[in-house]
Parts: structure tokens; sequence; C-alpha cells
């Protein structure tokens, strides 16, 4: 019988390229990934694996397992979740989250604190991942849950028949200035002719705030002083009045008395979603998160003074 670890080994290997990247991803050794994918040759007979350069690639034969290992895997997942909802459904053990850094900060951080006074027999684990990343690791099975963003409009790629997805916020971004700026006092929602002239710090290009940043300014050239990849760092500078910063609402930080977010005319946002394997649809521990996370559209970001956005119409 082929060894689940082998297949798993293989399906890594398949998407990474090397045996280091594969037994990095999978918490061993180089060594012994290699020997679960020698063993499993020896059981089928034929070579799984063939050398591509710097890299290796899957022969027919081990690609046409590799195509197989998610059914092995589900009815696996599927199986153990039976047990654990006929054992008094109460979520317990690990369950290994992966999310980009804000959502992190916004939505899972609030949510913690809730779920260990709430299920003391669950361990949650995070680890911060680019929402292409994050799939990636449900989709292998090493993590249970992710939070990703659709960034442009569209997830970082389509999913597969074997995850499934559920909405649990909106994002919108924000100009943040000092109480002393000119847009401080302006009530109404932004545009981009209020906008104009004014210096910014904006994040680097490349990022989804940048792409959001530039959608600001169809018309005109906006005067950018400065490039800063993290948001407290952007609001540092912000403080002395010189420039402004276009900021998610989930990545903002307590904004203080000398700052105030205004909103725009047109926000630029973005929604988040929770996937999950497919064959994980019963697991308690899931459902236990994703209860903690809805009603999504009332999450705001941990420690953002309510006194401090105004409401778009």
């Amino acid at each position: 019988m082929i060894e689940v670890g082998a297949l798993r080994a293989l399906r890594a290997v398949a998407a990474l390229g090397t045996l280091a990247r594969a037994a990095e991803e999978l918490g061993f050794t180089a060594s012994a990934v290699s020997q679960q994918i020698k063993r499993l040759e020896r059981r089928i007979g034929v070579p799984v694996l063939a050398p591509a350069g710097r890299g290796v690639v899957l022969t027919p034969a081990g690609q046409a397992i590799a195509d197989s290992a998610p059914e092995v895997f589900q009815a696996l997942e599927r199986c153990a979740e039976a047990a654990r909802s006929v054992s008094a459904a109460a979520p317990r053990g690990t369950l290994r989250v992966v999310a980009f850094s804000t959502a992190i900060r916004g939505l899972l951080a609030p949510v913690v604190p809730r779920l260990a006074a709430r299920c003391p027999e669950l361990r949650v684990e995070l680890t911060e991942q680019d929402p292409g990343e994050a799939l990636h690791s449900v989709g292998a099975g090493t993590a249970d849950l992710a939070l990703v963003h659709d960034a442009d409009g569209l997830l970082p790629a389509p999913l597969p028949p074997s995850l499934v997805r559920r909405w649990v916020h909106t994002d919108l971004g924000d100009v943040v200035m000092s109480r002393a700026h000119p847009l401080a006092r302006l009530d109404a929602p932004l545009d981009e002719a209020a906008l104009a002239g004014h210096a910014w710090v904006t994040s680097p290009p490349g990022t989804v705030c940048h792409q959001w940043f530039r959608r600001l300014f169809a018309q005109a050239q906006p005067d950018v002083r400065h490039s800063v990849d993290d948001f407290a760092t952007q609001l540092s500078l912000v403080v002395p009045g010189e420039v402004v910063a276009l900021i998610p609402r989930l990545a903002r930080p307590p904004l203080g008395d000398g700052l105030v977010a205004r909103p725009l005319r047109r926000p630029p946002k973005r929604e988040v979603h929770a996937v999950w394997r497919r064959s994980a649809e019963a697991s308690p521990a899931i459902r236990a998160v994703l209860a903690e996370l809805g009603p999504a559209d009332a999450i705001r970001a941990a420690g953002t003074p309510k006194r401090a956005i105004a409401t778009p119409p």
C-alpha cells in the first residue's frame, strides 16, 4: 500500500520543483523526503521523478499518482472529520490558519482570545502568507484554513473543486492625514479634485495598496514624496502634516489624537474570503473560527477609533 506521507511528499515536489523546497514546506529534511519518494518508487515499481536542471520533474507515472492524491487525502480527511463530529463535535486539537498580515491584525487577532475562552481544547496556529501561497498551503494540506483577498477583483488563483470559500469581510481604503492638514477640514467624502496638489507617502509599486493609490489619480500625476511598505511607518511620516497616506482599514494601527481618516467618494476595496478544503467541511474547529469571524461587515480593524472614520454616502 502507498504511504500517505509519500503522496504528500510527491505532491509538494510537484508543486515546488525541488526536494529542498518540498522538505522545507513539509517540515522534513531533504534526505527524509528523498527516502519517502524512493520507498514510493519501490512500492509501485517505476520512477516517479526525473532530474531537470537543478530541480526535478514528475515522470508520467509520478504525475498520474500526484493527480490521484487529492482524492486520497479528501477521503482520509472525511474519515477524520466524521470521527471528530461523532465525538461530541467539540473543537479540539490544532487548527493551522494562514493569512495575509493585515487580516491577521484586523480579523484574526480579535478572534483568537475569544476562541481560547470558548474552545479551551483548541489550539490555533497563525502563519503569515500571501494569498497565492496560502491557497497552495490549504490545497496541499499543510494548512487547514486560509484568509485571502481578491486584490484586484479576482482571487489569486482559480479555486480547484477541492476547496471552498466564504466571504468574510470587505476592506476599504481611507486617506489618513494630520488634523492640521487642509483635507482634515473637509466633511464630504474626498474625490480626485480634492486630493490634487497634496503630497503623499505610498506603499511601493507591486503592492495592492499602490494599485489602489494609482487608481485615485487616473487624470493627474500625484506628488509622491515617500515610498514605504510598513503602514505604521507611513503614519509616522503623516504626523508632521507634510504628506497624507492611503491606508486600508484592516491595516491601520490606532491613529491617536494627531491623525484623522477621511473616506473617499469611490473608495478602493478588497474582498476577504476564508478558504478551506471541501473534505474538511464538517470540521468543528473550522466552523468555530468562521462563526467568530461573522458577521464580517461589522468587524473593524482592532483599535481603530470610530470617530476617525466618516461614512461615505
